[in-house]
């Protein structure tokens, strides 16, 4: 089982965004199955890494393109991604204390791309699309 499910409410409507949101689901998953039941805490802590560096790397493509159309909504859709980054620091962070921390980032990031795919990419995009 995924570690996170793409569900069709995950959609903005435009194609190469909504590949590209699927794309990085698939590699969250891919990286994160790829843990053995034999990791260790630095193989987590290395994966979690890679899974905050896509991520954050997707943000600033966003924030980009947020700032160069200046999208009246960016503090807020900003604040938004910078809160999922501190979710995964602090995930990182409580690797060591032994936690379950599959079923910890998994809850996480599935309760923000539910809440931030419908509502601020989908607003997002959909403004930016109609500027091109």
């Amino acid at each position: 089982m995924a570690l996170i499910e793409w569900r069709e409410s995950y959609k903005v409507g435009i194609r190469s965004i909504d590949y590209e949101h699927g794309n990085l689901i698939w590699v969250i998953n891919d990286l994160l199955g790829k843990l053995s039941k034999d990791h260790t805490t630095d193989d987590i802590v290395q994966a979690l890494g890679e899974v905050h560096a896509l991520i954050e790397a997707h943000f600033a493509l966003e924030e980009k393109v947020m700032r160069d159309i200046r999208y009246s909504s960016y503090p807020a859709h900003k604040k938004d991604h910078d809160r999922l980054l501190d979710d995964l620091r602090e995930i990182m962070e409580g690797v060591e204390g032994g936690g379950d921390f599959m079923k910890t980032l998994g809850e996480t990031v599935n309760a923000w791309f539910t809440v931030h795919f419908s509502t601020f990419d989908k607003e997002f995009h959909s403004l930016a699309h109609s500027q091109r």
